[in-house]
């Protein structure tokens, strides 16, 4: 698996799971009726945040990973992620990898930590492998997140010191 930075053309291959991610909205909080270029608009952060997709031996886009200041100012020391895996690639070490490269890149980058703002505690997968990388609850928003089978659930404030 190579990680790179994700440049339009790999729009194409993102948009369809990307979509099936944000419509099943059962771990992300952007608009279930999100659409293609208003999703695009969104993903593609400007420099000196950073896109990047994990891609197969072949070129085949498996994943993606959003790098960004988790705020302005004088809160912009601290950096946040979100990813995304094809679910066709599940359980593979995707997300592993992207979550990997990202917390290099922030350290790298000079950022102090990483926060990630709103990791629903039903994603237990997400949940578990952010704290196999270092990263702690320091917080939950009870019933922060309308589940569409679990009803209202928290949403967990998680950090890594760099």
């Amino acid at each position: 698996m190579l990680i790179r930075e994700a440049t339009t053309e790999d729009w194409p291959a993102i948009w369809p799971f990307f979509h099936e991610i944000v419509a099943a909205g059962e771990t992300l909080t952007y608009p279930l009726d999100l659409g293609n270029e208003e999703a695009q608009g969104w993903w593609y952060v400007a420099a000196p945040n950073r896109v990047v997709v994990a891609v197969d031996e072949a070129g085949a886009v498996l994943g993606t990973a959003k790098m960004n200041r988790n705020h302005m100012g004088n809160g912009s020391h601290v950096a946040s992620a979100t990813y995304m895996v094809d679910p066709a690639h599940s359980g593979k070490g995707v997300g592993r990898a992207l979550c990997a490269y990202s917390v290099e890149w922030a350290r790298t980058s000079g950022f102090r930590a990483m926060q990630f703002n709103a990791v629903v505690e039903t994603n237990t997968r997400a949940v578990k492998l952010y704290e196999s990388l270092g990263f702690e609850v320091i917080g939950t928003l009870p019933e922060g997140f309308n589940h569409p089978a679990e009803g209202y659930v928290g949403l967990h404030i998680m950090h890594k010191a760099l």
